[in-house]
């Protein structure tokens, strides 16, 4: 489920100046140096991964050219939409901004800086400064008005410089990823062109071919979340929730599809322990199967522990 986007400021905005470590040989140096001159180029990659250790280096680029933090996570669906619509506008924008990526799970207290809900969270820095940028994934259509306003609102406060990039040099830097399995391919190429039901035949398949295919495995159970979900209003579906008795499982399996898919595991967890909790039978079989899908989906992650705790505490 998608945020609204707000409407963009730097007043009263966080500095970030103090989270952010100077390159060495800076000692001491804050976001807030000189500006580059209108179009001036600036050395720098279209697209980079961005860390804790190199957080800094983000923080400090921004003075000269915007820099757009998208925060995903694996396990988000909606980052896997998100991202590559991004990296395609990265190289449309021709190094008008930077797009740095930040993983939320490995980089916990970048999250935490940006008082990130849920992810997929996207949030540009001008001039060391955050601005809110929206929460969700967003069509390519609607995501150029706002570069574009970000772009004039960084233009506003003189980051105006242009990243100015070695082609030659960015591909040797960038690794050749292994080719996919081939039912694999034939899954991503499915859901590329919205066709989910192709895509969990071939996952189906793939698990067919190779029980062991943990990637295969996790990667049906996410089409078949997308699935669930994809023709429903969220907020109609999470209001019957709220409107509901614990044991409507139906309601509540719904709601929890609906909050898994938009990164609130926590929420989606919790929910469906309280329906273990209120039923029994096979309506409790039935709420814990889904639990069980959703762990898978989510990952090693430390919500995935209290939960399977709590499971059997709920359980037993």
């Amino acid at each position: 489920m998608s945020e609204p986007m707000p409407r963009m400021n730097l007043h009263g905005a966080v500095d970030l100046s103090a989270l952010a470590t100077p390159p060495a040989g800076a000692p001491g140096q804050r976001p807030g140096g000189p500006a580059a001159e209108p179009g001036a180029a600036v050395p720098g990659q279209l697209v980079v991964e961005v860390t804790e250790a190199t957080f800094g280096e983000a923080v400090q680029l921004s003075v000269q050219v915007p820099v757009i933090m998208a925060l995903w996570a694996d396990w988000a669906a909606p980052s896997r939409e998100l991202l590559p619509v991004l990296e395609k506008l990265a190289v449309e924008y021709d190094g008008r901004f930077q797009l740095a990526l930040v993983d939320v799970d490995a980089n916990r207290q970048i999250a935490a800086a940006f008082q990130v809900q849920s992810v997929p969270a996207v949030v540009a820095v001008i001039g060391g400064q955050p601005v809110p940028l929206f929460q969700g994934a967003y069509p390519e259509d609607q995501l150029r008005p706002v570069l574009d306003e970000l772009l004039r609102l960084a233009a506003q406060n003189g980051v105006t410089g242009v990243l100015a990039i070695d082609v030659d040099a960015e591909a040797e830097e960038t690794p050749q990823e292994p080719p996919l399995p081939p039912l694999h391919a034939e899954a991503m190429a499915a859901i590329e062109r919205g066709d989910l039901a192709a895509a969990e035949a071939a996952y189906t398949q793939a698990l067919a071919e190779n029980p062991r295919d943990t990637e295969a495995k996790a990667a049906l159970l996410q089409v078949q979340l997308i699935a669930r979900v994809d023709h429903d209003d969220p907020e109609e579906v999470l209001a019957r929730a709220a409107a509901a008795e614990p044991g409507d499982v139906a309601a509540h399996l719904a709601a929890a599809d609906v909050e898994a898919a938009t990164g609130q595991f926590a929420a989606a967890f919790d929910r469906l322990l309280a329906v273990i909790r209120a039923t029994a039978g096979d309506e409790r079989e039935q709420a814990r199967l889904r639990l069980i899908d959703l762990f898978e989906i989510a990952g090693p992650v430390p919500e995935v522990q209290n939960a399977r705790r709590n499971l059997a505490s709920a359980l037993y």
